[in-house]
């Protein structure tokens, strides 16, 4: 039997749009088609939506590559990437690109895109002006942030945001011009913009709303821009970001009809011909044109389906939701934004002290709407009903305090048995259009037991992640607890994970390593460098003013209460609180230099001094000497709390707002000589300005009118990490309650060597939040075993023993 010979497929453009419709394709009719690809840029198929983590360095343009070479390779798919189409004769059924190659097709799918939309400003040619649309501008805007101080975004929808807090995140000043009143106002309605204003604001970005752009500044560069209002904003770098366009130029000079996209059929054929199909953000489907990846996910569905034979696929716009997350903030929206009838009714909840927000719209006992700020956990919830017409008249009082309370009839319900009751056709993913059934298909099929197996096989919670919990969700209730989390285990002596042993040593009574380790069945009985300082950890935590630490199972710099250096010296740093120090110390510092002969004096990021080059030998009688001027150790070497900076805040800056210096002093006072699983710090601003950098500690505190912005989870070493809005309170004793039991939950539960940052990722903000916030009862029950276990662990490591005067350096743990 001679099969039929296969049919010529070419695809103009390899975005997300046409590719994916390529892969739904290749899962229907693998051999039907030749296909060739024309790409206008460089590079394979990437996520568009990932760009803005692309700019702001949380990821690499490798890492945002959904379909590599090797998969065009493995496919059969002729791939010609830099060499965009340039005409289509439709007569001949060829497409010529801009290299000249000519190549027929006998079925053709335009998958153009959009084009930025760029305004007629005068000025717009002038070097350091961009868009923001592709890879190339992102490279444009990062190279800018190498050189360049000052940025100016126009536009503040999502797109313009985005870029806003990217070049944020790469060290610039950066002011948004927005010509509405309100950030968003297509996807919020005018409270929550206002509020993300205000959140982005104190983050440091400075905002012109009611701003129309009427020229570009610059001669032989750009300087800025001038409003129509007379205001001009000084920039080195002005990012054009209001919005897009279909790119319908090539299908218009075609002969197709377009309008304001490519006009389509049901079938996704256009209507002019039916040999030539378009999807994507290029098209006009019933008057509407496209700019979420919800609808183009189903468009390429659809059209892939029809390419495959399927006569009857047919295209409907589903029901849009948009759920986004801007600088750590959480937005949400669906349906109407606002009460358009007369019988339509708003139901709003506010809490400005958490700053979260939320507002249903309601008609006739089913929900229309729902706009959420900061808090988005039931936006799933709420789009389903929206999207199902669903009668929420029995729930209706409670409906606006979420699924937990209204489908529960006012108790709980289970998050588990929630996402276990959802149909099948219930849309997980809403990035990559994937719904719980395919999930759970694809898991039980492939045997998937890990989050990346999922990410790899159905796309789920690969884009902007935050469908993550839900996936895990599914993986546990389909894989199985273990084999979903996976836990590894602590080290090779052990196949128990960190959590387990952490729970067993307290349910257990466990109070020993050697106890641990005969009760648990260590496979090596005297563990090993990597389990031995973990256990000594969590028996610290777990026993406070019971458990003897074991010097043994520490590292070499807790051991010696120093840093080592490379050769084989020591640094010793003695502790400034807040920051703060007096000519006395100074001088002690320098009598110390120089009687030890100290090669190096260098003032630390953390605000303190650090003495380079000390011998072994010596600590002793420095720490002794050091302690004799009131100093005490500043923990530079340990796995716990480490420094407070601080700004000076009211007491001196014509901008602070708060005594941040003050407030410091006394965190670092409530929280030195704790032990954590890792390094802390901590910091204090006076004012959103943020000198102290508060926003990339492990706790940073910002001063603001009202009170005090607290933040959690913030790094800046290899992978920088900004933090996540914990809460705002009021008053000092609560950011100190706040601070408290933050440290404690991070104490109790977190993993040995597991930084706060990627802890508060892995549980989640809204874990934390529940625990520190919400519940008050745990927040002061877990404030109190913090300063409980500082009484025992406030003791100068230094003054112990530099009094011991049979003190002996102990070497490293093996």
């Amino acid at each position: 039997m001679i099969s039929a010979p296969r049919r010529r497929l070419v695809v103009v453009g390899n975005g997300m749009a046409g590719m994916r419709t390529i892969s739904e394709l290749l899962a229907r009719a693998p051999h039907r088609y030749d296909i060739t690809v024309f790409g206008a840029e460089p590079h394979p198929n990437y996520d568009r939506i990932a760009l803005s983590s692309v700019l702001a360095g949380e990821k690499t343009l490798e890492q945002i590559v959904i379909n590599p070479l090797g998969w065009y390779a493995e496919n059969g798919i002729r791939l010609i990437a830099g060499d965009p189409v340039v005409a289509i004769d439709r007569a001949a059924r060829t497409v010529t690109s801009a290299s000249g190659a000519v190549v027929s097709y006998d079925k053709l799918l335009l998958s153009t895109g959009s084009k930025p939309l760029v305004p007629p400003l005068p000025g717009l040619k002038l070097p350091g002006v961009c868009t923001f649309r592709d890879i190339a501008d992102v490279n444009q805007m990062m190279a800018a942030s190498q050189t360049q101080r000052r940025a100016v975004v126009i536009g503040g929808g999502l797109l313009g945001l985005e870029a806003a807090w990217g070049l944020k995140r790469r060290g610039m000043e950066v002011a948004v011009v927005h010509l509405m009143p309100t950030l968003m106002e297509r996807q919020l309605d005018a409270t929550a913009g206002q509020m993300l204003q205000r959140d982005l604001d104190e983050r440091g970005i400075n905002f012109f709303t009611n701003g129309q752009t009427e020229q570009i500044l610059g001669t032989d560069r750009v300087e800025g821009v001038r409003l129509a209002d007379g205001r001009e904003v000084p920039g080195d770098i002005v990012v054009v970001a209001i919005g897009i366009r279909p790119n319908i130029d090539l299908a218009r000079d075609a002969g197709l009809e377009v309008n304001r996209g490519i006009m389509v059929d049901d079938d996704l054929s256009t209507l002019t011909d039916k040999d030539v199909f378009s999807v994507g953000e290029c098209i006009e489907h019933r008057g509407q044109v496209f700019g979420l990846v919800a609808p183009i996910w189903e468009q390429a569905r659809t059209c892939a389906a029809t390419l495959a034979g399927d006569e009857t696929a047919t295209y409907v716009t589903p029901a849009l939701s948009t759920r986004l997350k801007i600088t750590g903030i959480d937005v949400f929206s669906a349906g109407v934004l606002a009460a358009a009838a007369e019988e339509d009714e708003e139901v709003v909840l506010q809490d400005r002290k958490r700053g979260t927000y939320r507002k249903l719209v309601l008609r006739d006992d089913r929900l229309i709407g729902a706009v959420m700020y900061g808090e988005v956990s039931d936006g799933a919830w709420y789009f389903r009903l929206i999207r199902e017409g669903a009668d929420i008249g029995a729930m209706r009082d409670r409906l606006i305090m979420g699924e937990a309370m209204a489908a529960g009839g006012g108790a709980k319900v289970d998050p588990k048995a929630a996402l276990a009751a959802l149909p099948d056709s219930a849309e997980i993913c809403g990035c990559n259009g994937v719904c719980k059934g395919k999930i759970v298909d694809t898991i039980r099929e492939k045997g998937l037991t890990t989050l990346d197996g999922v990410r790899a096989h159905t796309k789920a919670s690969a884009s902007c992640g935050s469908c993550t919990p839900q996936v895990e969700g599914l993986l546990a209730l389909t894989a199985g607890v273990a084999a979903a989390t996976g836990p590894k285990p602590m080290c090779k002596c052990t196949t128990h994970g960190h959590d387990f042993v952490r729970k067993a040593i307290v349910t257990d009574g466990l109070k020993t390593i050697p106890e641990v380790m005969n009760r648990l069945g260590w496979s090596k009985p005297d563990g090993c460098a990597s389990c031995r300082p973990a256990l000594n950890y969590y028996l610290l935590c777990a026993w406070p003013g019971e458990y003897v630490d074991d010097a043994q199972s520490r590292f070499v710099n807790e051991r010696n209460h120093a840093n080592i250096q490379k050769d084989g010296t020591y640094s010793v740093v003695p502790r400034m609180w807040g920051g703060l120090t007096t000519p006395g110390e100074l001088r002690a510092i320098a009598d110390v230099a120089d009687k030890f002969q100290v090669r190096e004096v260098k003032v630390t990021g953390g605000q303190r001094i650090d003495l380079f080059g000390v011998k072994r030998e010596d600590l002793p009688a420095v720490w002794a000497d050091l302690n004799a001027a009131g100093m005490v150790s500043g923990h530079a070497y340990a796995k716990g709390l480490r420094t407070v900076k601080t700004c000076v805040g009211s007491t001196w800056c014509r901008f602070g707002t708060q005594d941040s210096t003050g407030m410091g002093v006394k965190l670092e006072r409530m929280t030195w000589g704790s032990w954590h699983p890792h390094k802390v710090k901590l910091a204090v601003s006076g004012c959103p300005r943020n000198c102290a950098e508060a926003t990339i500690k492990d706790f940073g505190v910002v001063a603001v009118d009202s009170g005090w912005e607290l933040h959690i989870g913030g790094n800046g070493g290899i992978h920088v990490r900004a933090t996540d809005l914990l809460c705002k309170v009021t008053t000092e004793e609560e950011v100190l309650e706040y601070c408290g039991a933050f440290l404690q939950l991070y104490r109790e539960e977190a993993h040995y060597l597991e930084r706060t940052a990627p802890w508060v990722e892995r549980v989640g903000v809204a874990y934390v939040k529940s625990r520190v916030v919400e519940d008050t009862d745990n927040r002061r029950a877990l404030h109190e075993r913090f300063l409980f276990s500082q009484t025992f662990a406030q003791v100068d490591p230094w003054a112990k023993e530099a009094s011991n005067a049979a003190f002996k350096t102990l070497e490293p743990v093996e």
